[in-house]
């Protein structure tokens, strides 16, 4: 499909890619960069870091979820056994990448005293915010691939995980972060 819609023939795209995994690594490499232009080229709201933080996880999981996102990680995912290079390679690109542009706003607001990261850091901070907003999502669209998920689920998968985010690192008026009572300590007040 690659050759013909180059137009090309077949020793010509060989030329460049020494097997049809290294094509394959190029074209899934090509498609996560696209993904991450999508979201780099969006404005996000510079005011507060909640609202900076739910517009990129709205962004994210429109284009994770959407049917050809979806169809390059269900691609991905069956092939990374056979190919693990593909799959790290993928990863890099795409997740992780996803992680390290979370990273830079965090970083940005612990800068400002709006967070406070802690030991965790900003790296794992990312990672686990961008788990947040796909984890339930992604689940939920690859159990339910008739039934793709609607704006007012997007919405609110973005939204509780800036909310659950926050709560754990924003830091409140007096400086410090957030307690977060458990059920135990509830009752006992």
């Amino acid at each position: 499909m690659i050759q013909q819609a180059a137009g090309v023939s077949k020793s010509t795209v060989y030329s460049y890619y020494p097997n049809k995994e290294a094509l394959f690594v190029a074209v899934v490499e090509a498609e996560c960069e696209l993904i991450l232009n999508t979201v780099r080229q969006r404005k996000f709201p510079e005011r507060h870091l909640a609202d900076m933080l739910n517009a990129m996880a709205q962004t994210y999981l429109e284009i994770v979820l959407s049917r050809d996102g979806m169809a390059l990680y269900r691609a991905i995912v069956s092939e990374a056994t056979r190919f693990p290079e593909l799959g790290r390679r993928f990863y890099l690109a795409g997740p992780g990448a996803m992680n390290d542009a979370v990273a830079e706003i965090l970083e940005a607001a612990e800068t400002r005293g709006e967070i406070d990261l802690g030991s965790i850091g900003r790296d794992t901070a990312a990672s686990l915010f961008v788990n947040m907003a796909r984890g339930e999502a992604l689940m939920q669209c690859l159990t339910h691939p008739e039934s793709p998920a609607s704006a007012a689920q997007l919405n609110r998968w973005a939204k509780d995980a800036v909310t659950t985010f926050l709560r754990a690192f924003e830091k409140n008026a007096s400086g410090g972060r957030h307690r977060v009572h458990s059920p135990a300590e509830k009752a006992q007040t």
